[in-house]
This record gives C-alpha cells, sequence and structure tokens, in this order.
C-alpha cells in the first residue's frame, strides 16, 4: 500500500464502545514502544475496561478519535472491513475553562507502527483543531516523553512548540518521598540562580 493512497484514503471519527479491542491494541503498542510497561502497569478485566471506556466516551470533557482506513481493501479491519490506525483521546483542559481561555489537550497519540509517515498524525491533529474550534480553544497542548524523537520532531514540524516537562511518580513513592520529608530528611530544593555572567578580565599591558 502507497503513502500516497493511504494519506487520501485515512479519515477521521470519534471512537465507539465496540472499538474498545481496537484502542486497546494501540494502547499496548504505545506501551510497548515507550518501554513504559514498568509505568502503566495494570492487568484489568475485560468488563472493567469497557466500563471505563464507556465513562470516557460519555464524558464531555473529552473525545476520542480513531484515525482510520475505511472500506474493504482495507489490510486489517473487522466485520465492516476498516482498519484502525490511530488513536487520540483529547480533553479540555479544566483549569484553562476556569481562566476563560479554553485549550485542547492531546493526551494520549498512537499511530500503528506500520502505518507511519502516511499521514494518519495529521488527520488525528485535524480532528483536534476542529475539536478546539467548537470549543472556542485558541490552542492545542500535545504530550510527547523525551524518549520520543520521532514524535517530537513531528509535532514540530506541525508547529508545536516545548511547553513542559511532565514526570511521573507512583503514590506509594511519593508517599514515602513525602514522609522522609516530613521527618527532616530531603531537603527542598532552592530555587535555581542564572549562573553570573563573568565579566572579561582586562590585563594591562607590559612594556
Amino acid at each position: 500500500m502507497s503513502g500516497t493512497g493511504s494519506r487520501s484514503r485515512v479519515v477521521s471519527r470519534t471512537a465507539r464502545a465496540a472499538d474498545l479491542p481496537a484502542v486497546l491494541a494501540l494502547v499496548r503498542q504505545h506501551r510497548a514502544d515507550a518501554h513504559a510497561g514498568d509505568v502503566l502497569t495494570g492487568h484489568v478485566s475485560l468488563n472493567a475496561a469497557a466500563s471505563g471506556f464507556r465513562r470516557l466516551l460519555e464524558d464531555p470533557g473529552h473525545r476520542v478519535v480513531l484515525a482510520v482506513l475505511p472500506g474493504p481493501h482495507a489490510a486489517v479491519g473487522g466485520a465492516t472491513g476498516e482498519a484502525v490506525v490511530g488513536l487520540a483521546v483529547l480533553g479540555l483542559d479544566p483549569l484553562s475553562l476556569v481562566l476563560g481561555n479554553p485549550q485542547v489537550t492531546v493526551d494520549t497519540f498512537v499511530v500503528h507502527r506500520e502505518h507511519r509517515r502516511r499521514g494518519v498524525g495529521a488527520v488525528l491533529l485535524a480532528a483536534a483543531a476542529a475539536y478546539a474550534q467548537e470549543n472556542g480553544a485558541a490552542h492545542v497542548v500535545a504530550v510527547a516523553g523525551g524518549h520520543e524523537a520521532e514524535r517530537q520532531r513531528f509535532l514540530a514540524r506541525m508547529g508545536f512548540a516545548p511547553l513542559a516537562t511532565r514526570r511521573i511518580v507512583s503514590v506509594e513513592s511519593l508517599t514515602r518521598s513525602l514522609a522522609t520529608w516530613q521527618r527532616g530528611g530531603v531537603p527542598i530544593p532552592a530555587p535555581r540562580r542564572a549562573a553570573a555572567r563573568r565579566r572579561p578580565v582586562t590585563r594591562g599591558l607590559t612594556a
């Protein structure tokens, strides 16, 4: 399948409850690519996953968008012959709503590894832009890990600028750190100060 052909055929649509298996497959791929199995753990039953997915789909503050290859000629497909090749979970940042300047967040962004560089990511970002326009948002914020060089380059090409660094910690680890801090064992880091510029030393000329 040529890249040009795929690019012209990929479309986006809002996810439905029946899309859960395809969504889980993409999420598992994302975890594997990120080597995040030790961080994003959790083996839930299919019933629990389906219940959580339905809540997400019904949440007015989020939209789950799929990039699909429609038609019977898709390489991978279900009963409709449709292949799900990308996933984006869009949301409205709550604080931005409070401040009256809504921002759309792309909390999850996955392109199937066999369909990259074929316009799938652009289709998902187009859906994010449309969602932003629907909600009067002036900005779209996408998350990319420091290890995701390819995604970082793609977002940069699409005009995304660096914004912040996100860190993750388990509740158990955070609780231990807080307990140690309360006992006085963890000093509060002082704010970093910009290093003072050294003035060039002017040496006098000697005879």
